[in-house]
């Protein structure tokens, strides 16, 4: 076959021609996936490029803000990127803790959420339980980004005691956790 140089040259051509065609139909994919603000009579390939180009941006913008929105209603604060603590740890993802302690029944349900560098509370709020004579059902926790969400099923002693510790728990819980975090 080398030695027979139109069927080198054919060969190119056709493999050029394949190359053309499959770039014809990767553009027509990506022009497909990108609304259109005019319809689509005669847009040269880099204006369709572009358009894409500037769609995909838009998409980025778009993305950061609704993050932005997220972190704000779930009361992450993120300081400028340039401010920082000193050894180098950045605030961004700080959050002050907060604690919510709802009462079902003999049940107490306790929400903690802190940034992760707040692990601790996660203990001394069982350690709390503890001292206050409640039964720890379950524990579980999730992590979002650098937030972390605690949550406590408990059971509050006798039935006549109920309204009484639920009430002193859930202060004493408050008080730690407002007081802790004063740094």
């Amino acid at each position: 076959m080398e030695n027979n140089p139109s069927s080198s040259r054919t060969d190119r051509k056709t493999i050029e021609r394949n190359r053309r065609n499959q770039m014809k139909a990767l553009y027509t994919k990506l022009n497909s996936l990108v609304p259109h603000r005019t319809p689509m009579e005669a847009t040269s390939l880099p204006d369709q490029l572009d358009e894409a180009a500037n769609y995909i941006k838009r998409l980025q913008t778009n993305l950061e803000k609704m993050k932005e929105r997220k972190d704000s209603l779930m009361g992450i604060e993120k300081p400028p990127s340039n401010t920082g603590m000193s050894g180098g740890r950045t605030m961004e993802g700080f959050r002050s803790p907060q604690i919510e302690v709802r009462e079902i029944g003999s049940a107490l349900e306790v929400v903690l959420i802190t940034g992760l560098d707040f692990q601790f509370m996660f203990n001394e709020t069982i350690r709390l339980l503890h001292e206050e004579g409640a039964e720890i059902v379950s524990a579980s926790f999730s992590v979002v980004h650098d937030t972390v969400f605690h949550t406590i099923h408990s059971k509050v002693g006798d039935s006549d005691q109920v309204g009484n510790g639920a009430a002193r728990i859930s202060e004493r819980l408050k008080k730690f956790v407002h007081d802790d975090s004063a740094f």
